[in-house]
């Protein structure tokens, strides 16, 4: 499925997904979702004559305009405008027909409609069914209404009303006859209600409201480059319309279509890169995240005891068990960013509030990142995948979480427990962090314990992990302890998490920027000399954009803030290059020329935190850049030590 040809839109947790003529056709993907429930299987008009789209504009991602035109011969002939709008639990859809011609005109216009209520899993793929009662429709004179009981319970429904009243027939179609004189136009409004027991219709504030806080910031902007100003406001409106909005907060959903759910490391690092602007996803990303830390040992979901999940799913397949995402805690990273993010929350506002109120959960944390996260005890954080193909879990659980990123450099997979490198940089931030939470509440000794083991680990690191002959520091360990010895990305991340000893950050920065890994647009996930190397991989070798704005912030704790804004500018430009403005989720690793880079076919557009990096990227000059987060952590330990 090509997203860069659908219409994507998204208010709350409801998404709808259409083709690029504005349909939702039986057949794939398309569909009128909410919390992983497809509640529109089928949304398609259809009019007397054929029609062509000349134009649909989304300037927000709640509506879009379309506009279609009806050719008679070498001259229009009828014209119509459409608007589709979002709310938390409905979908507003507005035909105006217009008659150009200079003739009296009947058109008939056909609205089919279908609702399965399928699991997202299963519309995407996955085969099966939970449910054991198929949907039951009921037709009357002003509405279409279809039912559904799920396998659990739940009834969930989809009501279609209009105005005016069509005529309708039990498959679903609704036909309506309009007579038009020259000039003149007409008006269809239809008005699909979602009925879910899960959903309670949230709604978050107002566009306006929500870019009206980043006002000066896009002034400032504007002076220094119109084209950036326009990115900024694309990223900007992207962030609202990613918020999910819940009882405790707002908080990042991880990228639309498929991803309209709370993700512990893209929920995270989105709220980290927004600190600066908004404090309220970071509050309610660590609320709700709190609320759903694991308690218990669950081998199937990747659960241990203070555990972050990775992500929370609410279809059927995951609340029956089918598949384990309801919720899953496969990433091994969430719970150190989770502390992180606190930690700064608190450095920020110089509130304790939060810290008191947050206190079990992230000490539950602390404890699972000491007691759980070093299974072996050699002191790093790993993880155990689940085998590759069973669709029940993750076999790769850091951020380049495809089943060939980990790599040595003849081409070989890693086996085994894994230690990935970044993940180590974010436990050092995240023991530092616990240092400052322990000292916040009174608890010196235990912060002063952390402090201690913060530093053992980034001694023990550098020793394990650093690549002399390379100037880079190691993609991972395997499960034998052997170094995945390939230039790699996740070096950035280090930097940004402080664990590089200052001694070792000029080379690494060159490393960076050499031809292997620098391609003007980004950072390339795989050196191009590596056996692994792909330009248009997943993440052997394309170019991530948050990945890279990570180590621009690296770069700008270690004193490089002119590289920090080479990276700034480099993004907002392969941003300027696409036609919405948007940061796609990846771009292909060729080296920059003239003209747009070239696109992964399927990537993602809008991401969370691709839209994040380009707000935290702007303010890289701003007067009150050095209050932004740049280091995760703002409690320090001493000076790594030299051998």
């Amino acid at each position: 499925m090509d997203l860069s040809k659908n219409i994507v839109l998204k208010e709350n947790y409801t998404f709808l997904v259409m083709d690029a003529r504005g349909a939702v056709s039986e057949a794939g993907e398309t569909g009128l979702y909410n919390r992983d429930t497809r509640f529109l299987s089928r949304y398609e008009w259809s009019f007397s004559r054929p029609v062509r789209v000349l134009r649909s504009y989304a300037p927000e991602l709640n509506r879009v305009d379309i506009h279609y035109s009806e050719f008679d011969g070498s001259f229009q002939a009828v014209g119509i405008e459409r608007r589709v709008e979002l709310e938390p639990l409905l979908m507003r859809d507005r035909l105006s027909v217009e008659n150009t011609s200079l003739r009296p005109m009947s058109v008939e216009i056909v609205l089919r409609v279908g609702s399965d209520f399928v699991d997202m899993f299963e519309a995407r793929g996955i085969t099966g069914r939970a449910g054991n009662v198929r949907p039951a429709r009921a037709i009357g004179a002003e509405q279409s209404r279809v039912e559904y009981e799920a396998a659990d319970g739940l009834r969930f429904a989809t009501t279609v009303r209009s105005n005016p009243a069509p005529e309708q027939n039990e498959t679903g179609e609704m036909r309506f006859q309009l007579r038009l004189e020259p000039g003149g136009r007409r008006a269809i409004t239809v008005g699909v209600e979602l009925s879910t027991e899960l959903e309670d219709g949230r709604m978050g504030p107002a566009y306006s409201v929500w870019q009206g806080v980043a006002e000066s910031e896009r002034t400032r902007l504007s002076s220094r480059d119109a084209r950036h100003a326009e990115v900024f406001d694309r990223a900007v409106a992207d962030m609202r319309g990613l918020m999910l909005f819940t009882d405790v907060g707002p908080i990042p959903a991880a990228g639309i279509p498929w991803f309209v759910a709370a993700f512990g490391r893209d929920s995270i690092l989105t709220s980290l890169l927004l600190l600066s602007l908004w404090q309220e996803p970071a509050v309610g990303t660590l609320r709700y995240l709190g609320r759903h830390q694991a308690t218990e040992t669950d081998e199937r979901r990747a659960a241990a005891p203070g555990k972050i999940l990775h992500e929370l799913r609410f279809g059927e397949l995951s609340r029956t068990g089918e598949v384990p995402f309801g919720p899953y805690y496969g990433s091994v990273d969430s719970t150190p960013l989770y502390l992180i993010l606190l930690d700064a929350v608190a450095e920020l506002t110089g509130s304790r509030e939060l810290v008191e109120e947050l206190r079990p959960a992230w000490e539950a944390a602390l404890d699972w990142l000491i007691e759980y996260g070093d299974p072996d005890g050699d002191g790093f954080l790993e993880y155990h995948g689940s085998p590759a193909g069973t669709g029940q879990g993750l076999p790769i659980q850091s951020w380049k979480d495809s089943d060939d990123s980990m790599t040595h450099a003849d081409g070989t997979l890693a086996n085994g427990p894994l230690a990935p490198s970044e993940v180590q940089g974010y436990a050092y931030a995240a023991l530092q962090a616990g240092a400052g939470l322990c000292a916040a509440v009174g608890d010196t000794a235990r912060a002063g314990e952390l402090v201690v083991q913060a530093q053992r680990l980034a001694e023990l690191f550098h020793a394990h992990f650093w690549l002399e002959s390379r100037g880079t520091y190691a993609l991972a360990l395997d499960g034998q302890k052997r170094p995945l010895a390939v230039q790699n990305s996740n070096a950035g991340h280090l930097l940004w998490s402080g664990i590089v000893p200052e001694s070792h950050a000029p080379r690494l920065r060159d490393t960076l920027f050499s031809e292997e890994l620098w391609t003007g647009w980004g950072f390339r996930t795989l050196g191009s000399q590596e056996l692994r190397y792909n330009p248009l991989s997943y993440h052997n070798g394309s170019v991530w954009p948050h990945d890279t704005a990570l180590t621009a912030a690296g770069l700008a704790r270690y004193g490089y803030a002119d590289d920090a804004r080479v990276i700034r500018n480099a993004l907002y430009d392969l941003a300027a290059t696409q036609p919405d403005h948007r940061l796609p989720e990846l771009v292909g690793g060729y080296r920059r020329t003239l003209g747009p880079p070239v696109p992964y076919p399927v990537a993602c557009r809008p991401q969370a935190w691709d839209a994040a990096a380009l707000i935290f990227l702007a303010g890289l000059d701003s007067p009150e850049a050095d209050r932004r987060p740049v280091r995760p952590s703002l409690t320090e330990a001493s000076p790594l030590r030299e051998s």
